[in-house]
């Protein structure tokens, strides 16, 4: 049955996953890292420029800059909890079981 331990757990194991994604390795070979989100924040700040100067809606950003502004994110501030969290999952799995 799914219910909200298992909930928890793949929110656990799916941030854990993308607070181990490697820069170096992964990210920039597909174009995901964060030099190629700066890159993409010029170039739309120079889109929203020439929008705003047609008269047209500007957007926020892409969906792929979001993306990886996130991974950036979790990457950066959520490590160190999850140091934590992941402790105390495993002494719960070991002790409850």
């Amino acid at each position: 049955m799914f219910g909200l331990g298992k909930l928890l757990y793949v929110i656990i194991l799916t941030i854990n996953g993308i607070a181990v994604l490697s820069e170096d390795r992964f990210l920039n070979r597909i174009g995901w890292g964060s030099t190629t989100a700066a890159a993409n924040a010029n170039g739309n700040l120079q889109n929203q420029f020439n929008q705003f100067n047609t008269g047209l809606e500007s957007s926020e950003g892409s969906i792929k800059t979001k993306l990886i502004n996130l991974i950036s994110a979790v990457r950066t501030l959520m490590r160190i909890p999850l140091i934590g969290v992941n402790i105390g999952m495993i002494l719960y799995e070991l002790i409850l079981g």
